[in-house]
């Protein structure tokens, strides 16, 4: 499931077709714009995270985990009904975090697009944000993910190894 964060993501890279509408789970990766490292103040992300529950919240997306490394943020967000739109809950996202960041810092925060890939039955909800909360770790931010502060899950993560 490695996602090569080193290069920008295409501008469009949906799967042509998938409505991704529904029930679904997602693993999401967002760059920020230029790669610029923006997400290594805690007013800064404390308050895009803010964004992303709120947004979660209003297009009907419980968001499981998330995790803010310098240059990106990966999610795991489940859809909770038929009509939980995943690209109109990201255009959202985006648009009302990058507007708050444009307003306080003078800069844009995300890149054009985003990757996406739609989790299939047999991957598990646990091992993607397991995966996920480790990206300090692989790069070398941390020792154990529970020392990152710029990341949150909302499962049960007590048994889960550093």
């Amino acid at each position: 499931m490695s996602i090569d964060t080193t290069k920008p993501f295409p501008k469009r890279p949906r799967l042509r077709d998938f409505d991704y509408l529904g029930f679904y789970a997602y693993f999401i990766t967002i760059l920020t714009h230029d790669r610029n490292p923006f997400f290594k103040a805690t007013a800064a992300v404390d308050t895009v995270a803010n964004f992303l529950l709120e947004t979660g919240r209003l297009r009907k997306f419980k968001v499981i985990c998330y995790c803010f490394m310098p240059d990106h943020l990966h999610l795991l967000p489940v859809g909770e009904n038929d009509n939980s739109n995943l690209k109109s809950f990201i255009a959202l996202f985006k648009q009302k975090s990058g507007y708050w960041f444009k307003k306080n810092f003078r800069e844009n925060l995300w890149h054009v697009s985003y990757y996406d890939h739609v989790l299939r039955n047999e991957e598990s909800i646990e091992d993607v944000s397991k995966y996920i909360l480790e990206n300090p770790v692989r790069k070398g931010l941390v020792s154990d993910f529970r020392d990152y502060p710029f990341s949150r899950s909302f499962l049960d993560l007590s048994g889960l190894k550093p």
